[in-house]
């Protein structure tokens, strides 16, 4: 996909740099710039297609909009909406390259229009006499100067802040630089309307390198040299028998008369056209969201799991959701202008209007969303419903939108693969089973999940013990093939119990072997498609990436899914 970007890039920029290297109408200007001219407008195209598109990917509404009509979206077109962050990436990472050409071009530009002083067309400077130094003139005063300087020094912080050890040891940085995005499209808006760069606007009544008779006749005599190698097959008209000329003149010279003198006028600025349409789309989409999610939830229920993983219980009217879909958190007692997405772990039914998220407390946020919810320190306490015990805090919650893992039911088969805390997707959808699973297309279930300690298993022990005595009491038992897997032995007596007796037996410690996993699942299922679901360390999604695009003996296609935390 992304090579498939940079191809589309490519050609456009190598399409406009020829119109502006072989355009009449910029055959003057051409002759002031050079390639500096083909090189700034070429990379201002690319620049304008890709500021338009990185915002659609945000939008979020729209994205789970389309991934839940059924009608709109076919399942390929649903697989390619959970390409929408990579996509944003490849814009942005594109806006940065070719912001560089463009910088570049401009300030050759900028020397370029101090040495090449144009006497003759005078409006067609940018500098006010030969020899100024024009890019500190461009870069001082005027306002495509000024606002460049600023959008440059605004992309490099989003660029920078948007790294992934940025994002993962500080995420507050990447918020807050991200969010400048709204001073970028402002004065992008701004930096086209300088009209520095002129085109001619009257290319009939005087055509590049025409003969002016208001002119000295000698200095008009011969067709420029430049023009000649850039149009061999410009047609010209003889006019000298209106002329009384020397006799030499006219044995040799045909070109054709100017009519009038060059008018010449700015570039009408495309900017507007390209980004308006998708930045209204999403302005108003967050106008839609914050009017949506405007109305505070009620938590029901707070409680505190093992290895630092809080459980957030709440109700809300009229809320929706499907499993494997995510919601975004707003606690304006924690931040007034932060808001992290969380999976949810629990949906709303037609039986019960609760629903959960699941997060892990490991940064600033998250802490003090904590101590906030929790009315004492102590990490293995249960908070009861809110009418007994305390008020929380209010919290807003913006959502739901779409993720990869809205498919998992829709297969016949499906792999789901967990690591740590990337269980969460997974446990909505093993809820939305607890409930009733005749109703869906999934037949059978291969559920993987690795973790480090003992004690995570027990976030969700209660629910997989329950779908699986649900399951056994209806003569299903094969429709969910639960195994767990324990990198590390430490404690590993402590899941040994009566509760948890249905778990024991599927507990297995040390890594999956991923190879033999995907060939006794694609034995087991001949010629079906499996929908292979991943969320967790990149380390792991790389590994099933590779062995889901790898082919097998037993006709078995597995079609990749990834959910990614950073």
């Amino acid at each position: 996909f992304q090579f498939f970007w940079l191809s589309l890039n490519v050609w456009l920029f190598g399409k406009t740099f020829l119109l502006y290297n072989q355009g009449l109408q910029y055959y003057y200007l051409h002759q002031m710039l050079g390639l500096g001219l083909c090189v700034s407008r070429a990379s201002a195209s690319v620049l304008n297609l890709n500021c338009c598109l990185v915002l659609l990917p945000m939008c979020r509404v729209l994205l789970a909009f389309l991934r839940g009509s059924q009608k709109v979206a076919s399942k390929k077109t649903r697989r390619l909406l959970d390409k929408s962050k990579t996509f944003h990436v490849t814009c942005g990472v594109t806006i940065c390259i070719f912001s560089v050409l463009h910088v570049a071009a401009h300030l050759v530009n900028a020397l370029n229009f101090s040495e090449n002083y144009n006497e003759e067309f005078v409006t067609l400077n940018a500098a006010n006499y030969r020899g100024e130094v024009s890019q500190l003139y461009l870069m001082s005063f005027l306002v495509p100067g000024l606002t460049g300087v600023i959008m440059v020094l605004v992309l490099f912080l989003m660029c920078t802040a948007s790294t992934y050890a940025i994002r993962v040891s500080n995420y507050d940085i990447f918020w807050y630089t991200h969010n400048l995005f709204v001073v970028f499209y402002m004065l992008l808006m701004l930096h086209v309307s300088g009209g520095v760069l002129k085109y001619q606007t009257n290319l009939e009544e005087h055509p590049p390198g025409c003969f002016n008779p208001n002119k000295t006749l000698q200095q008009n005599l011969t067709v420029p040299k430049a023009f000649e190698e850039l149009f061999p097959d410009y047609t010209t008209e003889p006019f000298l028998e209106d002329l009384p000329v020397a006799e030499p003149f006219v044995q040799h010279s045909f070109v054709r008369v100017c009519s009038e003198e060059p008018k010449f006028q700015s570039n009408f600025p495309e900017t507007w056209l390209w980004i308006s349409g998708p930045l209204c789309l999403y302005c108003v989409e967050r106008l839609y969201r914050y009017i949506r999610s405007n109305k505070p939830v009620t938590i029901t229920s707070v409680i505190s799991h093992p290895s630092n993983v809080l459980e957030v219980r709440m109700m809300k009217d009229d809320f929706e959701a499907r499993p494997g879909q995510y919601v975004i958190l707003h606690c304006p007692r924690v931040s007034a202008l932060e808001s992290h997405p969380f999976t949810l772990t629990m949906c709303p039914t037609d039986t019960k209007a609760t629903f959960g998220v699941h997060l892990k407390v490991v940064g600033d946020w998250t802490e003090r969303f904590r101590d906030l919810l929790l009315l004492h320190s102590n990490q293995d306490t249960e908070i009861l419903p809110i009418f007994q015990q305390r008020r929380y805090p209010k919290l807003y919650v913006d959502g739901p939108f779409g993720s990869p893992f809205e498919e998992a039911l829709n297969y016949e088969v499906s792999l789901c693969v967990a690591g740590g805390i990337g269980v969460t997707p997974f446990a909505s959808v093993l809820n939305t089973l607890l409930d009733g699973w005749k109703c869906y297309k999934l037949r059978r279930l291969y559920f993987i999940w690795v973790c480090r300690d003992i004690e995570s298993f027990r976030w969700f022990a209660d629910l997989l013990c329950m779908l699986h005595n649900k399951l056994w009491q209806e003569n299903r038992p094969d429709y969910i093939n639960i195994q767990l897997y324990l990198s590390q032995t430490d404690g590993i007596q402590k899941i040994i119990g009566e509760k948890y007796q249905a778990l024991n037996s599927r507990l297995l410690v040390g890594r999956p072997r991923w190879k033999l996993l995907f060939d006794d699942i694609a034995k087991c299922n001949r010629r079906k498609t499996i929908g292979v679901f991943c969320c967790g360390p990149n380390k792991i999604s790389k590994i099933l990436h590779k062995l889901s695009n790898s082919s097998n003996s037993y006709g078995t296609r597995f079609e990749y899914n990834k959910e990614s935390f950073s």
